[in-house]
């Protein structure tokens, strides 16, 4: 489970980009909490404090207590925007969450046991389709990562959410369909693929010709 992490904070007395652009050159990220029917409260954090919390890997999915004015609020991260160009954090908000309340999170998914999987001991290649879990889960029991065993699997089978078992009380935010996450796929079968799509590109369509073709044909 992701620990709650810790961010202070200080409101925000003037909003616009004039004050955001001077919070900034002062080694400031504005950001907003709002959420759970109040309203919302414009605030800025340092972005060294910030940085440090994104660099742990689990920033979007973990519960954070946003400290202002020695008051701490439960957040949960939903967006941080960043400089097209230099790629520090501009911007942040924060949604307000109680305790037990149920969240979207996107978790990432650690695949184990590969050596245990034939297809794969055979040559096969673990084609991962998704890479995180939508989940609906307890703001208080957030998980770092949801572990899928590959023990057993041989070339062509696939593992479909129905497969997974997730930690207790947490959910797929995916309901109508039985998705897969991961295929195990021969190399052969990407190598195929692979050269159908390179001729493809290659052949002209139906109809063309040639551009020395046409050349020669203007010139006659």
């Amino acid at each position: 489970m992701s620990d709650n992490l810790t961010l202070a904070a200080e409101t925000r007395e003037q909003v616009g980009k004039g004050a955001s652009r001077s919070l900034r050159r002062e080694g400031r990220v504005p950001a907003v909490i709002y959420g759970n029917n109040e309203d919302p409260t414009p605030i800025h954090v340092e972005e060294k404090a910030l940085t440090k919390l994104l660099m742990t890997g689990h920033f979007m999915n973990s519960v954070i207590m946003v400290e202002v004015g020695g008051k701490a609020t439960r957040t949960l991260p939903k967006d941080v925007t960043f400089d097209v160009v230099t790629d520090r954090p501009v911007h942040a908000d924060f949604l307000r969450i109680s305790e037990h309340a149920k969240v979207h999170v996107n978790v990432p998914v650690n695949f184990t046991n590969e050596e245990k999987a034939p297809g794969i001991k055979r040559g096969g290649v673990l084609n991962v389709v998704r890479h995180e879990l939508e989940l609906v889960v307890d703001a208080a029991n957030i998980p770092d990562e949801i572990e899928i065993s590959l023990e057993g699997l041989d070339v062509g089978d696939s593992v479909h959410i129905s497969h997974v078992k997730l930690p207790e009380g947490a959910a797929s935010a995916i309901e109508d369909r039985d998705f897969t996450i991961a295929t195990v796929v021969a190399p052969s079968a990407l190598k195929s693929s692979e050269g159908d799509n390179e001729t493809e590109a290659a052949e002209p369509a139906a109809g063309d010709v040639p551009a020395t073709e046409q050349s020669d044909d203007a010139e006659g």
